[in-house]
C-alpha cells in the first residue's frame, strides 16, 4: 500500500501571524552553531512500585546564549526553562515545588488529568516567594509529550518568556512496546521552539517587546540554543516538538523535503502513524515525529526549518542500518458517546479587546459546569475576521478531548488523536468532545498567552454528581495583584503587568 504524503500546511493561509501587525521575522545570528541543549533527566527523590517523589524549584539563573555577556534567565531546577520530568501511568506522583524567584509563581502541569485547582497548577494555586507547597496526584493517562509552565494570571506570558517551561514525558506500558526510538538525549530528543528579542548586554526586555496579540522575538531558540547543531549517531531519531512560544506559529519542513511521520500529538500517540513534509504548529501544540535518515551519509547535514529560517542543524554521523518499520495501526482513542446537549463556545477579538462568550476572566466566577465522567461536544467558534483575522489555538486544563469536525468536515490527518490544544481559523468551528475524569475547577483559553492573560479564558466547574454543590477557594485578581506590588516595591496603581498592562485594566478601583 503506497503511504500518503501530506505536503501542506491545512490552517487558512491569510491567517498566519505573517500578517499580523506586530509580525517579527525570524532571523538567525551570525555566530557559530552551537550543541543543541538536551534537558537534563530530573532525578526522582524516591521511586517505588507505586509511586514518584520529586522536588522542583523555579529559580533564577544565567544562561550563556550570546557571545558576551550572559542573559538573566528562570527555570524549573535549572537556569533555563527546567529538567524534563518522567512520570509514569498507574504511578502517585508526590511534588514539593519550592519558589526561589522574587515574585510569586505557579507550577501548571499542561496535558495532564489530575484534579484542580490545586494540583492542576494554575492561577489559583500560588507559591510565594521562598515558600514551598506540596502535591500529589495520580497518573491515569496514555503516553505522551506534556509540559509544565507558570500560570499566575496575568503574569503567565512574562513569566513563561522568562523561561519557565519545562518538557514532562509520561510513559506507559503500551507505548514500550511500539517500535519507537526511546534513547533520551540519543535518538529521543524534545525540541522546545521558543523566540526572543536580546536587548543591550543580551538581556531580556519583556516590557519593551510587549504586543497585546503576543510578544515575539526575531531570534529562535531551541531549547534555550541559540543556532544549535544535533550530532545524528542513529539512522531514526524521535523529536518531541512543543510549540513553547507566547504567540508564535511555526511551519516546520526539512532540507530536501525529508519526510517524516508523526506518531504522537498533544496528549498521546495517534491511532496511525501519519506522513509529511510540512507540518504546522500552533503555541502549546506537541507533535511527536520520527525522522528517518537512512538516504544520508556521514558528513552530511540536514536542516529544520520554520518557513525560510533555519531553526537545528542535523549533522549526520555513522549509524548502524535499521529496518524497524512502523506498524499501520498504533494504538486505540477511547470514544464515548455524548451525554449532554452541544455546548458552544466563542472566541472573539484581538489586542486587548480578546474575549470568551463575550466576557473577560474573573477569577472567581464559574463559567460553566458540567458532570464528571459525562460526555460533551463542545463547538469551539473563532468569529474574529478583521483584516483576515487570526488563528486561536483553544486550550482545556485538566483533560484530553478528541476533535470530531472542522466547519462540519472531517479534522487534519493528525487531529485524530486526544489533544489539549485546537487551533481555530478565522470564522471557523471546531466540535470536540469533552470528557472530564477528575473534579475540580478548571481553565480553558487561548494560548497565545498574551491573549489569556487580557482575558480569553473562562472557568469550568467539574462536579461529582454526588456533591454538586462543593465549593473551592478560588483566588481573586486583587489579592494577586497586591502580591505582585509588594514583591516589587510599587503601588498597584503603577503596577504592569503584561497582558493586562494595568491596575486600571483589571477592572478594579482605588
Amino acid at each position: 500500500m503506497t503511504e500518503k504524503v501530506y505536503t501542506d500546511y491545512f490552517y487558512n493561509e491569510s491567517a498566519y501571524n505573517t500578517h499580523d501587525g506586530g509580525y517579527i521575522p525570524l532571523e538567525v545570528p551570525d555566530i557559530p552553531q552551537q550543541p543543541l541543549r538536551i534537558p537534563e533527566l530530573l532525578k526522582p527523590d524516591q521511586e517505588t512500585d507505586t509511586d514518584m517523589y520529586y522536588t522542583l524549584t523555579a529559580q533564577e539563573g544565567e544562561t550563556q546564549l550570546l557571545p558576551g555577556a550572559k542573559t538573566k534567565t528562570w527555570g524549573f531546577s535549572a537556569p533555563l526553562l527546567g529538567k524534563a520530568i518522567v512520570m509514569k501511568n498507574g504511578k502517585t506522583i508526590h511534588m514539593h515545588l519550592q519558589n526561589h524567584l522574587p515574585e510569586m509563581t505557579t507550577f501548571h502541569w499542561h496535558g495532564l488529568n489530575i484534579p484542580g485547582p490545586i494540583e492542576d497548577g494554575g492561577c489559583h494555586a500560588p507559591v510565594y516567594p521562598d515558600g514551598h507547597r506540596d502535591i500529589q496526584f495520580k497518573i491515569h493517562q496514555p503516553a505522551a509529550t506534556v509540559w509544565l509552565h507558570a500560570h499566575p494570571c496575568p503574569e503567565t506570558a512574562y513569566q513563561v518568556w522568562r523561561g519557565l517551561a519545562a518538557p514532562v514525558i509520561v510513559q506507559d506500558d503500551v507505548e514500550a512496546k511500539l517500535p519507537f526510538p526511546r534513547n533520551y538525549g540519543v535518538d529521543d530528543i524534545p525540541l522546545i521552539l521558543q523566540d526572543r528579542h536580546f536587548h543591550e548586554n543580551n538581556q531580556w526586555d519583556y516590557r519593551a517587546d510587549y504586543d497585546p496579540d503576543g510578544v515575539q522575538g526575531p531570534t529562535p531558540m531551541i531549547n534555550g540554543t541559540i543556532n544549535p547543531y544535533f550530532d545524528v549517531t542513529t539512522q531514526r531519531l524521535r523529536l518531541r516538538i512543543l510549540d513553547g512560544a507566547n504567540r508564535r506559529e511555526w511551519r516546520l519542513h526539512f532540507s530536501d523535503d525529508l519526510e517524516f511521520t508523526q506518531i504522537g500529538s498533544d496528549d498521546g500517540i495517534l491511532p496511525e502513524p501519519v506522513h509529511f513534509t510540512h507540518l504546522m504548529t500552533t503555541c502549546a501544540e506537541r507533535h511527536e515525529i520520527i525522522v528517518d535518515f537512512s538516504n544520508y551519509k556521514p558528513g552530511d547535514e540536514v536542516i529544520l526549518y520554520s518557513d525560510d529560517t533555519p531553526l537545528v542543524h542535523f549533522r549526520i554521523h555513522e549509524f548502524a542500518p535499521d529496518h524497524t518499520q512502523l506498524p499501520e495501526h498504533l494504538v486505540d482513542i477511547p470514544d464515548y458517546e455524548p451525554d449532554l446537549p452541544l455546548h458552544k463556545v466563542v472566541m472573539s477579538g484581538m489586542d486587548e479587546y480578546v474575549m470568551i462568550d463575550g466576557k473577560k476572566f474573573s477569577m472567581q466566577r464559574i463559567d460553566y459546569k458540567m458532570p464528571i465522567n459525562k460526555t460533551q461536544l463542545w463547538d469551539i467558534t473563532n468569529t474574529n475576521d478583521m483584516d483576515g483575522g487570526m488563528i486561536h489555538p483553544f486550550h482545556m486544563h485538566g483533560l484530553a478531548f478528541t476533535i470530531v469536525s472542522r466547519n462540519g468536515h472531517a479534522p487534519y490527518p493528525n487531529e485524530r488523536g486526544l489533544k489539549d490544544v485546537i487551533a481555530v481559523n478565522p470564522d471557523e468551528h471546531v466540535v470536540i468532545k469533552v470528557r472530564f475524569t477528575v473534579p475540580g475547577v478548571f481553565m480553558y483559553h487561548c494560548h497565545i498567552i498574551e491573549h489569556e492573560d487580557g482575558g480569553m479564558m473562562a472557568q469550568i466547574q467539574v462536579y461529582d454528581p454526588k456533591d454538586p454543590d462543593k465549593q473551592y477557594d478560588l483566588m481573586d485578581h486583587e489579592t494577586l495583584m497586591k502580591a505582585f506590588a509588594e514583591e516589587r516595591g510599587v503601588d498597584m496603581k503603577d503596577l504592569w503587568l503584561g497582558g493586562m498592562g494595568s491596575y486600571e485594566k483589571m477592572g478594579m478601583t482605588m
